[in-house]
């Protein structure tokens, strides 16, 4: 990229600015602190002037949090597109799910399998989604990894959660029938290796453990949204849904609401569609009307990832590599998108568990209870 005078000018004038709002702050406390600690009241200075001051420090934090931002993420950079394994033959891709060491797993719609990709994009390995036992195949929806490495899937039309289990009487592996739900769609894992699931007819996110003999247990159910399409972990545990009529949601490990996306940062959605959560813990929606996709960070206001070339985004995901892939089901693309400059930490020194199944050879068919 070429730099311009301007730009050498802009950055120059950024760096004198924030340098004397550091400079003159440190100064202020360094003077105010030993006078406020060894002297009573506050001298001359008013309630006034304390709570103008105050409102002045949080405008000019949340401007310093807006420009940290700007220079750190990266809008329709888009660095590949991955067209769907299964070409045009079957609807387009919706559910998309991206390990920590960056393996890719892929539904599509009116599609009886599940692909797995590297980090190139190319697919190594797939499973058909057959029912070996009745000779039926079925259709997933959206697909996560387990915390014990294993796969699974949401099944729309049967009303179940499906997951993958190689250790059975069948040489090509086995499809378990977890649970019966009235109309699963997202799926996902919390940070405790829960399964969560988003029903959207009954407009409820269930969550639930399994033991070793894949037995549900320590069932939750949080009630009352409107059309759950998406689900996905919460930075800090608990998990987050998007809501078809025009919302997305926090909720805490305990259930609880913490906040409203659309009212927290004053953001109109259209039809809210796949949803994840990065390392930096950003929350990233997709919006399917909109043909966006924005980022809502920790601190500062949204900013918007991908702002053209999508027709009708669906399954989101991030890699730790600080890339956003976007299932497009409008062309049948998976879009993937350079959304934040690489950090100055180093991936070796952070200790993060693998989610990921051995897939040299096949998925792992132990569960962790």
């Amino acid at each position: 990229m070429d730099y311009t005078l301007e730009d050498t000018q802009r950055k120059e004038k950024l760096l004198r600015t924030v340098y004397a709002l550091q400079v003159k702050s440190d100064a202020t406390f360094q003077k105010a602190s030993p006078l406020l600690n060894s002297h009573p009241g506050t001298g001359m200075v008013t309630e006034h002037q304390v709570h103008q001051l105050a409102e002045k420090a949080k405008v000019i934090c949340h401007d310093l949090d807006n420009i940290k931002n700007s220079l750190y993420y990266r809008q329709d950079e888009l660095v590949q597109q991955i067209p769907n394994p299964n070409g045009n033959h079957y609807g387009g891709v919706c559910g998309i799910h991206c390990s920590l060491d960056g393996l890719i797993y892929m539904t599509s719609e009116n599609a009886p399998r599940v692909h797995f990709l590297n980090r190139s994009g190319q697919t190594f390995q797939s499973i058909p989604c057959v029912e070996w036992k009745k000779n039926e195949t079925f259709l997933p929806e959206d697909v996560t990894v387990t915390r014990a490495g294993m796969v699974a899937i949401t099944d729309l039309v049967n009303g179940t959660v499906r997951i993958f289990n190689n250790h059975s009487k069948f040489s090509k592996g086995e499809w378990l029938r977890i649970g019966k739900f009235c109309s699963p769609r997202g799926i996902g894992v919390d940070t405790s290796g829960k399964i969560l699931v988003a029903d959207y007819t009954e407009g409820k996110v269930h969550s639930f453990a399994l033991d070793r003999a894949f037995k549900v247990q320590s069932t939750h159910s949080v009630s009352n949204l409107r059309g759950p399409r998406y689900v996905c972990l919460a930075p800090e545990g608990g998990f987050v849904v998007s809501e078809e009529c025009g919302d997305v949601k926090l909720f805490s490990s305990n259930h609880k609401l913490v906040s409203s996306i659309s009212s927290k940062y004053g953001h109109c959605f259209g039809n809210p569609s796949g949803v994840c959560a990065d390392r930096e813990g950003n929350i990233i929606v997709a919006d399917e009307q909109h043909q966006k996709v924005h980022l809502f960070p920790r601190s500062g206001s949204p900013i918007c990832l991908v702002s053209k070339g999508l027709q009708r985004p669906m399954g989101i995901a991030c890699s730790t590599q600080g890339l956003l892939l976007v299932a497009d089901s409008g062309d049948n693309y998976v879009k993937v998108f350079k959304y934040r400059v690489r950090p100055h930490y180093s991936s070796d020194n952070l200790c993060i568990p693998s989610d990921s199944p051995n897939l040299e050879s096949k998925p792992r068919g132990t569960v962790q209870t």
